[in-house]
Order: C-alpha cells, then sequence, then structure tokens
C-alpha cells in the first residue's frame, strides 16, 4: 500500500503531467485562490452529503447513534480506501478529478431518492446506506490525493505548506456545508431537492477547476468525454429536481397508501395523516372513514402515534389509573398535542384544568383544524380550562422546578404521553433526570401515569422504564392493556406487540399472538390504589381488566435493571 522510493533517474526524459506546470487562463496566484475555492465547494457538498445520510437514516430507521455511526464508520474507512486509489489517478490529475467530481455528484446527490425508495417499495434501506456510505466515501477520499497534485502544477511550493492550505480550505468547507444542512437546506429545500442541489454544485465546481482552468492540458477526446458526461451529469439532477414532488408522493403513497390527506415537514418531524373525517357521533365513534374508507392516522417520522380504531382504549388505559385514587383538579400532559390524553382528562367532571406540553406547534395546529382529528378529540384543546405550552417537555420541566425551587408540586395528575423510550431522540424523556423533575411537580398525593413500550417484544425496554421510576424515589404499579394489531410495517412506537411463545417445555406461555398489548407504568409517592374515581365517566376503561395487567405484568418483572441516565441511556440494549 505504501509505494517504494522512486530509483534516481539520469538524463533529461520529460516530466510526467505531476509535475508539468499546467497552462492557465489566469495568472498563478489567482489559479491557486480557484483550485482552493473547489477544495472548500467540495468539502462542504461532502459533509452535506454525510449528514443527509445521517439524518435519512435515522428518519427511516430511526435509531440517530447507531445510523451515525454506520455512516461515519463506513465513510471513513472508504476515504482512506479512495486516497490510495487516487494515487493511480495522479498522472492524469485533471481528468481523474473531472470524472471522480461527476460520479460523486451523481452518486450523492440521488442518495436521499435512493434510500427513500428503498425503503418506500422494497421495505428496508440500511443495505443502501451501508452502499452509499462506501461509495461516497471511496469518491470523497480520492479528492485530496488529486486536488493536491493540482495545486502543485499551479505553482509548486513545500509540501507541508500545501497540506496547511487545502486543509484549511477543507475545513472551512466542511463548516459551511455542516451549517447548511440543517440551517438553510433542510427548511428551505428539504432532503430530496437539498440533495440534489448539492450534488449539482459539486458537479459545477469540478467542472469549472477541469474543464477551464486546466482545459489547456486536456487531449480534445478527454474535453469532450468530460463535456458530455457533466451534461448528462446536470441534466439527471435536474431532472430529479423536476420529479422530487412527484417522486415524494409516489413514495409516500407506497408507505402510507393512497389515504394520506395532510403531509408536512415542520421545524421538528415529517407529519403525515391518514384515513377519513367523519365525526364522532358518540363516545364510542371516532372510525373517520369518508372517503378513504380507513380509520383515520396520525403518523410522526414515518412512526404510527394514532389511529381512531384503537386510541381510545390506549388513552382511556393510560389516563384513567392515574385519574382513580385521589384529588385531580389539576393535570398536566407531557406530549400529547394530539389532544386525545386530554379529551380523556376533560371527561373527569372535577378536572379544572388540564395544561399541555408539546413540541411540535404544527401538531397543536393539525388538532384543532383539521376535521378528522379535532373530531376525534372532541375539541379538547379549544376548551378553557386548557393551556397548551409549546416546549420540549424536558426543558418545560426544568424550567418549572427552577421557578418552584423549594415548593411543592401542583398536578395532582402528570401524563408522559411520549415517544417511545426505543426512540434514540426520545431516551432523556425516560432518564432518571426527567422524572426527578417530572417528581418535583407532583402535588402531595399525587401519580405520575406513563406510557413505557410494548411489555413483551421489547420487555427489557418496558421495564428499565420501571427501574428509572422507582430510581427518583417514586413507587410503582406497571400494568398492560389490549390493543389492536398494528397493520403498518414501519415499526410504529404506539403498536401493540405480540406476545413471545413459550420459552420452552412446561414455561408459561401468554395469551395467542393475535391479543398484542401497550405498557404503562403508574408511580407515587406512596403506593398507588386502582380505585375507581367517583367522577370517572361510563366509558372509562374497566378497572378489573387493568388489575389483571398489573398482575399479569407482576409475573413478568425482570428484576436487577439499572435505571437510564443521560449519561448513560440503556433503552438501546
Amino acid at each position: 500500500m505504501i509505494d517504494p522510493p522512486e530509483p534516481l533517474v539520469v538524463g533529461a526524459l520529460r516530466p510526467p503531467e505531476v509535475l508539468t506546470p499546467a497552462r492557465l487562463p489566469v495568472p498563478c496566484g489567482l489559479g491557486r485562490l480557484l483550485v482552493l475555492t473547489v477544495v472548500f465547494v467540495c468539502a462542504a457538498c461532502g459533509l452535506v452529503y454525510e449528514l443527509e445520510l445521517v439524518a435519512m437514516a435515522s428518519y427511516l430507521t430511526g435509531d440517530s447513534v447507531t445510523q451515525a455511526s454506520v455512516v461515519l464508520s463506513f465513510m471513513v474507512f472508504a476515504m482512506g480506501v479512495g486516497a490510495l486509489l487516487a494515487k493511480r489517478l495522479r498522472c492524469r490529475a485533471a481528468v481523474g478529478f473531472g470524472a471522480v467530481e461527476t460520479v460523486l455528484a451523481l452518486v450523492g446527490g440521488s442518495s436521499a431518492m435512493a434510500l427513500y425508495a428503498c425503503f418506500a417499495w422494497l421495505g428496508q434501506s440500511r443495505t443502501a446506506l451501508v452502499g452509499f456510505s462506501l461509495g461516497i466515501g471511496v469518491l470523497i477520499g480520492a479528492e485530496i490525493p488529486l486536488l493536491m497534485t493540482l495545486i502543485q502544477r499551479v505553482r509548486r511550493q513545500d509540501a507541508g505548506g500545501a497540506v496547511a492550505d487545502l486543509f484549511a480550505a477543507d475545513y472551512v468547507g466542511a463548516l459551511v456545508g455542516g451549517l447548511a444542512f440543517p440551517f438553510l437546506l433542510l427548511p428551505c429545500l428539504g432532503q430530496l431537492t437539498g440533495t440534489l442541489v448539492t450534488g449539482a454544485v459539486n458537479q459545477l465546481a469540478g467542472a469549472v477547476l477541469v474543464l477551464w482552468l486546466f482545459g489547456r492540458d486536456l487531449t480534445p477526446r478527454a474535453r469532450w468525454v468530460l463535456l458530455a458526461a457533466n451534461a448528462l451529469a446536470l441534466a439527471l439532477l435536474g431532472a430529479g429536481m423536476a420529479l422530487a414532488g412527484p417522486f415524494e408522493q409516489a413514495a409516500r403513497r407506497a408507505v402510507y397508501g393512497t389515504a394520506a390527506r395532510v403531509a408536512e415537514q415542520t421545524g421538528v418531524q415529517e407529519v403525515v395523516l391518514t384515513g377519513g373525517t367523519d365525526v364522532p357521533q358518540d363516545d364510542d365513534a371516532g372510525r373517520g372513514r369518508k372517503g378513504s374508507g380507513r380509520p383515520l392516522e396520525l403518523y410522526l417520522d414515518g412512526r404510527l402515534k394514532v389511529s381512531s380504531d384503537s386510541e381510545r382504549a390506549y388513552h382511556q388505559a393510560l389516563v384513567g389509573p392515574a385519574m382513580a385514587g385521589g384529588r385531580h383538579a389539576r393535570a398536566l400532559v407531557l406530549g400529547g398535542g394530539d389532544g386525545l390524553a386530554a379529551r380523556e382528562l376533560l371527561r373527569y367532571r372535577a378536572v379544572r384544568s388540564v395544561t399541555v406540553v408539546e413540541i411540535d406547534p404544527e401538531v397543536v395546529r393539525l388538532a384543532r383544524t383539521d376535521p378528522g382529528l379535532s373530531a376525534l378529540n372532541r375539541h379538547a384543546l379549544d376548551d378553557p380550562r386548557v393551556r397548551v405550552v409549546t416546549a420540549d417537555s424536558f426543558n418545560w420541566l426544568r424550567q418549572q422546578a427552577r421557578s418552584r425551587r423549594g415548593r411543592a408540586g401542583q398536578y395532582d395528575v402528570v401524563v408522559s404521553d411520549l415517544p417511545d423510550p426505543g426512540i434514540t431522540a426520545s431516551t432523556k424523556l425516560y432518564s432518571q433526570e426527567f422524572y426527578g423533575l417530572a417528581l418535583r411537580t407532583l402535588a402531595p398525593g399525587g401519580r405520575l401515569a406513563v406510557h413505557a413500550g410494548p411489555p413483551l417484544a421489547r420487555a427489557r425496554v418496558y421495564w428499565t422504564v420501571e427501574a428509572t421510576l422507582r430510581s427518583v424515589g417514586l413507587v410503582t404499579m406497571p400494568y398492560r392493556a389490549a390493543g389492536r394489531r398494528p397493520d403498518f410495517s414501519g415499526d410504529p412506537d404506539r403498536s401493540v406487540v405480540p406476545l413471545p411463545p413459550p420459552a420452552g417445555p412446561g414455561a408459561r406461555g401468554g395469551p395467542p399472538s393475535a391479543t398484542r398489548y401497550w405498557g404503562f407504568v403508574l408511580a407515587a409517592r406512596r403506593p398507588p390504589r386502582l380505585v375507581a374515581a367517583p367522577d370517572a365517566p361510563s366509558t372509562a376503561a374497566p378497572l378489573r381488566d387493568l388489575r389483571a395487567g398489573w398482575r399479569g405484568e407482576a409475573q413478568e418483572r425482570i428484576p436487577g435493571l439499572p435505571p437510564s441516565t443521560l449519561m448513560h441511556p440503556r433503552y438501546g440494549q
């Protein structure tokens, strides 16, 4: 892999292209500045490709820590391979660099579209993610050796100075690309179009450097081949930009079906609403099937959050036990921007105020204005007893703890209706620190109800939530509630998961595999009680079913699990 020293050659031989001064159309100083500018642009584009792969994989698959590790490790390894392969192109550095940039622009620019297509039509994108990480890494790794050769042909200088100049431009470009991706490309163009535009910029920078600055050193055949390749690449990228909208709609139909009627990319997540808009006529209604023939479903970042077929059973099981066994005049909902947990709280006559803390204002807007979703939550967020706060739940609890230092909490009931703990972005909302802050908001005798994920299919995650709650001094009552069988293949957060089969002969088995469960934990400073509230609505979840779920959970407990903390999250284990 390391080239041996070149033998000393005596005599007047024609120097290879590596050492031949370039015939530039501009002075050497300006030519050198143009090369460094291209280094800057290429570095910015390369980092955008890298961040796009991480963002797309995190959105499609979840677990952003794992996805970032996969992308970065494979890409850095491939960059080393690309640097070695580029040594064979130094004899024709200009042509080699032009070819590398053309392929990189196409591969990097189309990577987001290709990953989304694999996810939508093939059901998984991990293989494509690794392939693109390796391909883009090889091409990026080949850039610096070739650019080093080209800048030395503009004006020779000592190797240390040339490396310092190239890396300075490279690092500044990486800074600009890293900031441009979240603050410019994503909000203004989106992932698909933003990556295609990045590919086009990458292509144009390479074309200017090779075809104009070093154009006099190209053979006529090489010039025409590069011109044709650049024109074709730009045409393909332009076609991708023009078709990005229809492509995204087709991919969304492949994922969600033809019933998707609202699709928005907010500053926090992608929000998709599918299904009907019929207004429920009674307490047992809620299956909007107008037009689409499907129940109303809300997806956040591709994961099912609400289905009108099953959400009532979920929210009654989440809210009912927390409302039983004590005062419940003041309630706090962490998450729950869809308004459905607030709807269940407002069914209790003793409730005087409900505070909903939701990070995404667009979810709140849809809960108030969308005909189907607002009918499903019975316009709960417009009730005068409800106050909606747009904030991150962790930060909001922290601010409340600071403002009420030394004073008792004010909420009789706290309901944690947050994304699944298995999602990396949500791990802090299931941490010891988070529950410590939530405990400080509880009034004397207050209760905290937590959605903790499927208790059987992800039993370790579920019992880690329970152990984390106990670690802050709360007494817990884990329980589960039966729900519907999910029909969405994207690993929805709130899907109910089948019981595993018995481990062996004589092992205790569960109900049939068609029975699936949500898992919850009720926590309080003193042992919580499952007794009916005097003002409980007639549609509340039957306590006998929840007691049965509590007994079932007690038999399945995994002892000895450590709590999850901010510095040591344990939900990915």
